[in-house]
């Protein structure tokens, strides 16, 4: 009688398709949600035992390994999985001597996932190429990176046929990485063209909208983004070219068109007056009465969400239009507050957000290159016991929300009770 034949349960070739990226029941997924608790990074073991950190960072990065092989695999669900483990590893940790070591390797897995991919495996590898380039920050290997992925993420945004949110988070991240990476002019003004090329469609649709508005909003922010870092005479040049154009899209029935656009014309103005104090916008009674309808918009037809985000959005753009005035917030971040006190540091801190998600506190407080862009000097040196110190339990977090919320609901009831006796009063 024959023996049967025992199946081996490694595949073939032992390379493993079964990896996820950082799933929840992979204790390396503590890496990922360590932003909220600093002292996670080195934790891979059950029951939250702590492990050696050299040991821990070495099972890390052979995932991460895992993950850029995958990058390679025929099935499109694998290779947007690999990207989506190494997105969630890069936007976790700084991670530059590993990534340096394997940056060209990375950049090409990058470039075959534009290119093969279709709609959401496009979206993430265009991410990831964003925080390939902020991992390695400004300087000759960033710069070449985003040579190599921006002609390959311009044909996407050029594409009509491509999917709309691909084509959207295109927009957005060769908007960013530029912003990063490049210091040649040229490449600069050619990728603010290019978002021209988009955005400037808008001010021709017919009632101020079209279906390409999602694509048209993020090539505005990321023109405007890349505003903030050109010379002095091509800002004159864009503000004089723009800021009466600008007011039309305010207008359009997309509320977040309206508040890009809002945003940006208090962006525009705070550079202009910048650039000359005595700045003189000739429309500017009519545009602040616009600005007024929209600061205080209770028409029926839209969304009480959407009415709730414009009023709160203008009510700062009347101001910044108006007066010069901004509403400056304190951002928190360990031991360190950053202040955010203008309409510059406000788009660049909520683009570069949008990147890292909840790993942005972390690479505040580790990521130099990002750092230097808000400056707030080096990163500071924290030792383990300094970062476990910081580590908020989630149910002190719980508190503090309820806490929080419960004040402000206190607040507002009250707010809403002086209303109603002015308008009994009136």
């Amino acid at each position: 009688m024959p023996k049967s034949k025992k199946r081996n349960s490694r595949p073939a070739g032992g390379r493993q398709k079964t990896i996820q990226p950082f799933s929840d029941d992979d204790s390396s997924v503590e890496t990922m949600s360590h932003c909220s608790s600093y002292s996670d990074t080195a934790s891979f073991a059950e029951d939250g035992a702590e492990v050696d950190e050299e040991a821990a960072q070495e099972d890390f990065e052979f995932k991460l390994k895992g993950f850029i092989e995958l990058t390679m695999d025929k099935s499109a669900k694998t290779r947007q999985a690999a990207l989506e483990g190494l997105k969630s590893g890069l936007s976790s940790k700084i991670l530059y001597d590993f990534i340096v070591e394997r940056r060209i390797t990375l950049t090409d897995s990058i470039e075959r996932c534009l290119k093969k991919g279709k709609g959401e495996e496009q979206r993430v590898a265009a991410a990831l190429a964003c925080l390939l380039c902020c991992q390695l920050g400004s300087g000759m290997e960033s710069e070449e990176v985003f040579r190599t992925l921006a002609p390959v993420l311009k044909s996407i945004i050029s594409d009509r046929s491509a999917n709309m949110s691909a084509r959207q988070a295109c927009a957005s991240y060769l908007g960013l990485c530029c912003f990063i990476a490049t210091d040649d002019i040229e490449d600069l003004y050619m990728t603010m063209e290019c978002m021209e090329n988009l955005f400037t469609k808008q001010y021709h649709a017919e009632g101020g909208t079209d279906n390409a508005s999602a694509l048209h909003i993020q090539a505005l922010l990321s023109w405007a983004l890349l505003l903030t870092i050109c010379h002095s005479s091509e800002v004159k040049k864009k503000i004089d070219m723009h800021i009466h154009k600008l007011p039309r899209l305010l207008s359009c029935d997309d509320v977040n068109m309206r508040i890009a656009a809002g945003e940006t014309l208090a962006l525009l103005f705070e550079l202009a007056r910048e650039a000359d104090a005595e700045f003189y916008y000739e429309d500017l009674e009519p545009l602040t009465e616009t600005l007024k309808a929209l600061a205080t918009d209770c028409n029926k037809h839209r969304a009480k969400v959407d009415r709730r985000k414009q009023r709160s959005v203008f009510r700062d753009v009347l101001r910044a239009v108006e007066d010069g005035d901004f509403q400056s917030e304190v951002i928190r971040f360990g031991r360190e507050r950053m202040q955010i006190d203008c309409w510059v540091k406000r788009l660049t801190y909520g683009v570069f957000k949008e990147l890292f998600g909840s790993g942005m506190q972390f690479h505040l407080m580790t990521n130099g290159f990002l750092r230097s862009i808000f400056e707030l000097g080096p990163p500071m040196l924290l030792d383990a016991a300094a970062l476990k110190a910081m580590k908020v339990s989630r149910d002190e977090r719980h508190m503090n929300n309820s806490a929080a919320f419960k004040a402000r609901t206190k607040a507002r009831s009250k707010l809403r009770d002086k209303r109603a006796d002015v308008g009994e009063f009136f």
